[in-house]
């Protein structure tokens, strides 16, 4: 898949219409090193939203072994 084709693809890995269109006038300009910091940049925050998502999974964790620790002890 060619860059270009790449680049019409952001909207489903969840940039706005907007950011697409910045990533798209700064490949067509050329400026190529820009739009590799832009993409690292969008790529920061969803690794930061995957983080806070494995945060939420381990609370969870934490509650169903505090739930399953509680029904033993009941005898249940």
């Amino acid at each position: 898949m060619e860059l270009r084709d790449m680049i019409d693809d952001l909207p489903l890995l969840g940039l706005s219409a907007d950011q697409k269109m910045t990533a798209a006038e700064l490949y067509e300009s050329g400026q190529t090193g820009e739009l590799i910091r832009y993409l690292r940049r969008f790529r920061c925050g969803l690794v930061e939203d995957m983080h806070e998502s494995q945060r939420k999974v381990d609370r969870i964790d934490q509650m169903i072994r505090r739930a399953e620790k509680e029904l033993q002890a009941s005898g249940e």
